[in-house]
């Protein structure tokens, strides 16, 4: 099957799309109530004073029907990294290799930009995920958690330290 799409870099009008992907993918992920984030805070962080993120949307027409957010990091083992934040394809449009457009797109921006690696997560249910990054021989890293402090961690040990 074949569908007409394009790949641009997301502006700043794109967020209120991005953001209900986000939750389109929080709810597929069955973390809905982990979604905090808002649309203001978004337009702050991706194109206020000090941006700290990017993103690519894949669109059939006017549509946004898929995204790619990304922002760079440091290993001190590899210099710098693309980190792919969210990666989503809204499901009815996931037989068209639109997927597969923005995967290429950010492999071509890590490149481009001098990455040494682009990482990201998976769960480890998401059979259809998986199999789709083995398609790109992608290493799947056991051995490693992931680690974190809350909002609310962040705060005791801040007023506690």
């Amino acid at each position: 099957m074949h569908i007409e799409y394009t790949i641009r870099l997301g502006q700043r009008e794109d967020v209120p799309a991005i953001w209900g992907l986000v939750r389109e993918l929080a709810i597929y992920e069955k973390a809905e109530i982990e979604h905090t984030n808002t649309i203001e805070m978004m337009y702050e962080d991706g194109f206020g004073a000090m941006p700290i993120y990017q993103f690519y949307v894949a669109e059939v027409g006017s549509e946004i029907v898929g995204m790619a957010l990304f922002y760079y990091r440091y290993s001190t083992w590899k210099g710098k990294c693309l980190y792919l934040e969210d990666f989503y394809v809204k499901e009815h449009y996931r037989q068209y290799k639109i997927g597969f457009g923005l995967f290429k797109t950010i492999i071509q921006r890590a490149y481009q930009d001098g990455c040494k690696r682009i990482s990201w997560q998976v769960l480890d249910w998401n059979q259809l995920a998986i199999d789709f990054y083995n398609r790109f021989e992608a290493s799947m890293e056991a051995g490693w958690l992931n680690a974190a402090l809350t909002e609310e961690q962040i705060k005791y040990w801040h007023h506690h330290l």
